[in-house]
């Protein structure tokens, strides 16, 4: 494979951390996060290592699908502030050495933005056409249908709604709520750049994470998906309507305003799985996106026709280790370039999906993860509360009725449809899945303090004398435990352990960010280990994870593993391991991670 040298820059190399406002920290004891809360952790944030934050949605918002469903992408969501919070988080973000991305959603916006409400109000509005509007289908019986069979994201229902007052349907790949835009319409285009882009940008933000980037362009005939699944009326579609004809038209019409400004973006590059499909996104001779989400490794174990129609941890090691080979070979011999992450606001946490959250294992578990994120090539993504190892709560401290998300309720939903409201197996099952998979576990309140009411949520406000309210979500039922006061001192702590990282990291960026990865043992089922490369050769790593919960037989590699040169100068030498005291030789332990240096990495003298 011929060797493509990759551009440095500040946005490949740096560490950026995702905040949700709604659960970060409520500054004056209403019990919602909000902007000032963001803006007062500022230090903490840095203190981390951290070179950007991107804040999730606060603009806006009736909050159906929490603030993913827009009505003013020109103000703010009020209990998190105003355009004025915001101008003081940008300007002390940017004090501190940092950037700061928005959340930029333009597939859909609230059914109560302005847009909508003049589209929906005649079939002459001059607005119309900028959302995407159907006449029904009539069965034999003459019973009124949808346009076509595709189902919604959330749930099982329709991707459509019916308008009672002008007698179409409206496209929404997502909530009823979240109407699509249509994006073929010119004049929609330019509105959505000038009001969701260019306004935030003239304001100062640094970049844009893209929601649901591959998504904007449908086929026009809006054919039925295939059927799936034979027991439900409504398919999944995303075949169909991600990397539809005019994606790339629309995504580069996006940059040339974006590069006015320097502004960087990752897209979320949803089912997309054939890599020739994801490199003209990425390709920097393409000039449309400067990074992707890939989410092969994140969604190992997930259901194949409904993300929550399956069990825990189900998948294996070596389904995983391919799914992360997938994203770090994207930028293996191409201009392209990915990114590295575990967790999101629409993910479950790592240590419970893909470690163990016992609480013999869970420490353990969370330092082996966040080892293995920083050996990773591209750029790294931290999610808030993962630095402290932060896990899933239990189905017996959590019950079903603190589940708020609207992807939970509506799976819940499903299965009543389906089974009976009183059939308690089915039930069972589905929670089950949701107390694996569900996004509400990164949406509990983040834990500041396990010793102030509701786990340090509203802290300032409580120090203040206000008379704190309960978070809009119930607090995790280990914020006493799993906390950042209990861990900020410590060195030996997950959130130690994440600042070390994320420092050696940096310190051999030619190696663990730029370096070409090579997967050994494929098809262990309990150690993933890997070779991280330098391109010119001259550096090497070789990083070994236990991922079972018991010892397992190790001992320090030599010519029989492929990749791994011995000789005096050559021999693999440990450098970190996430058990303090091992040697390099030893067994591993359970959830052990360490690295080795192979050979001299050229542009570091200690290595």
């Amino acid at each position: 494979m011929a060797v493509v040298p990759h551009v440095k820059t500040w946005w490949k190399s740096a560490v950026i951390y995702q905040i949700y406002p709604a659960s970060f920290c409520d500054s004056n004891g209403d019990g919602v996060g909000d902007i000032a809360g963001i803006t007062s952790k500022l230090d903490y944030i840095a203190s981390l290592g951290v070179d950007a934050i991107w804040i999730s949605p606060v603009y806006d918002s009736p909050q159906v699908d929490m603030g993913y469903d827009i009505s003013n992408y020109e103000a703010i969501y009020p209990p998190y502030g105003t355009v004025h919070s915001m101008k003081d988080l940008i300007k002390e973000t940017h004090a501190r050495g940092m950037r700061i991305m928005m959340d930029l959603v333009i597939n859909h916006t609230s059914d109560q933005h302005a847009w909508f409400k003049d589209a929906r109000s005649s079939r002459s509005s001059p607005k119309r056409d900028w959302y995407i509007w159907r006449p029904a289908k009539y069965s034999s019986n003459g019973d009124r249908l949808p346009p076509n069979n595709w189902r919604c994201s959330f749930g099982g229902g329709s991707a459509w709604e019916w308008d009672e007052s002008t007698q179409e349907y409206y496209l929404h790949l997502w909530a009823k709520e979240q109407p699509d835009l249509n994006w073929d319409n010119e004049d929609a285009r330019k509105a959505i750049y000038a009001s969701a882009m260019a306004f935030w940008l003239d304001l100062g933000v640094d970049g844009f994470r893209v929601d649901t980037v591959n998504m904007y362009s449908k086929p026009n005939d809006f054919p039925d998906a295939p059927v799936a699944d034979p027991a439900a009326p409504f398919q999944p579609a995303a075949m169909l309507y991600c990397n539809g004809p005019r994606m790339h038209e629309f995504i580069g019409e996006m940059n040339s305003i974006l590069a006015q400004y320097g502004a960087i973006t990752v897209g979320e590059l949803l089912d997309t799985a054939d890599v020739a499909d994801i490199l003209p996104y990425v390709s920097a001779e393409a000039r449309q996106l400067d990074m992707i989400f890939q989410f092969d490794a994140v969604e190992v174990g997930w259901g194949r026709t409904h993300k929550y129609e399956t069990t825990p941890k189900n998948f294996t090691l070596p389904q995983f280790k391919e799914a992360i080979g997938k994203a770090q070979n994207l930028i293996m011999g191409t201009d392209a370039w990915t990114t590295v992450f575990l967790e999101n606001h629409d993910l479950s946490r790592s240590v419970s999906r893909l470690a163990d959250d016992r609480p013999e294992f869970r420490e353990a578990g969370a330092k082996m993860l966040a080892l293995l994120q920083a050996c990773l090539s591209g750029t790294q993504y931290i999610y808030q509360g993962q630095e402290i190892g932060a896990i899933n709560a239990s189905k017996e401290a959590y019950p079903l009725e603190n589940y708020l998300d609207i992807s939970s309720r509506l799976f819940m939903e499903m299965i009543k449809e389906r089974y009976g409201a009183s059939n308690k197996k089915e039930l069972d099952r589905g929670f089950n899945a949701l107390q694996h998979l569900a996004r509400d576990h990164s949406r509990i309140p983040m834990a500041w303090n396990g010793t102030a009411k509701y786990g340090g949520f509203s802290e300032e406000a409580e120090q203040a004398g206000v008379d704190v309210k309960q978070p809009w979500m119930k607090p995790h039922p280990l914020a006493h435990e799993i906390n950042v006061a209990t861990q900020i001192n410590d060195a030996n702590s997950v959130l130690g352990w994440w600042r070390k990282m994320l420092q050696f990291r940096k310190q051999h960026e030619g190696v663990l960010v730029y370096g070409d990865y090579y997967c050994l043992g494929m098809d262990d089922p309990d150690t993933y280990s890997f070779i991280k490369q330098t391109q010119d050769g001259k550096g090497k790593m070789l990083v070994v994870l236990n991922f079972a919960p018991k010892e397992k037989p190790w001992s320090v590699p030599g010519s029989e593993m492929p990749m791994v040169d011995v000789g005096s100068s050559h021999t693999p030498k440990l450098t970190l391991t996430t058990y303090e005291g091992r040697g390099g030789s030893e067994n591993l332990a359970p959830f052990e991670g360490r690295v080795y240096t192979m050979a001299v990495d050229s542009r570091q003298s200690n290595l």
